[in-house]
């Protein structure tokens, strides 16, 4: 996959995406990470790309003709790839979307900075996306966000392609609890069921966790999840969630 980023501070970029995993990618060829600094587009002598708001107000604005005319040259440049607004307007990022964009031969990432963008920018983005419900001092770090997100989708890019289906979200609900050695640490015990080697019941085990934790913790998800009636089954042996809306006792309810 091929991933272009435009920003007007590339540097800030330096060497996150050439470190573990990500970089191991980047060598073997499964991603290509291009950074262009968009202040190359800005007009007259200072390369200008951003001014104040008519009406007032503080800060500035992106102008609408560097940008939209960096994002037109990138467009020209490779195949057809979706151009990313990023902003806190935009959809929020889930599991979902990223290995949606996984799919993708390539990705344009657009960074804002100071208060926004013109609002005449905005038709030139295929899509508007948020991290979270948090303002930022610029779109970079939503940028690796992204990166990271979509490249773990990408078969190769981990190692063990088990361990991505095992992640949060990946179908819906939050991971299981993990447990590595010793079995006891400070009194406390890893569940029986992992050191059995029955490997039917340590699935079953981790799905019902999985299940309830995520009822527990994110009954926003839980509730959107489909339950199988051995879902359900699983959830009455489970640990029990706390936060028992009538919602969720009657989902769990066999």
């Amino acid at each position: 996959m091929k991933i272009e980023i435009l920003s007007l501070i590339p540097g800030v970029f330096a060497d996150v995406f050439d470190e573990s995993i990500l970089g191991a990618a980047k060598r073997s060829g499964l991603i290509d990470i291009t950074i262009h600094n968009f202040r190359d587009f800005g007009e007259g002598r200072h390369k200008t790309v951003d001014d104040a708001p008519f009406g007032g107000g503080p800060g500035m604005l992106l102008k609408p003709g560097p940008l939209v005319s960096a994002i037109r040259n990138l467009r020209d440049s490779g195949p057809i790839a979706p151009v990313i607004g990023l902003t806190p307007q935009g959809v929020p990022l889930t599991q979902n979307m990223a290995k949606e964009l996984a799919c993708h031969e390539r990705l344009i990432l657009v960074c804002g900075r100071y208060e926004g963008f013109d609002e005449r920018i905005l038709p030139a983005f295929d899509v508007q996306i948020s991290i979270g419900d948090y303002v930022l001092t610029g779109g970079e770090f939503a940028a690796m966000v992204i990166v990271d997100a979509v490249s773990r989708m990408i078969p190769g890019t981990v190692g063990c392609e088990a361990s991505v289906k095992e992640d949060s979200f990946y179908d819906g609900a939050l991971d299981h609890p993990q447990f590595t050695r010793p079995a006891t640490w400070e009194k406390s015990s890893v569940p029986s069921v992992l050191l059995d080697g029955h490997h039917a019941k340590i699935i079953a085990w981790r799905r019902g966790e999985a299940l309830a934790r995520t009822a527990a913790k994110r009954p926003d998800h839980f509730r959107r999840l489909p339950l199988s009636q051995d879902d359900r089954g699983l959830l009455q042996t489970a640990f029990c969630p706390q936060s028992e809306s009538n919602e969720i006792r009657r989902k769990i309810k066999v």
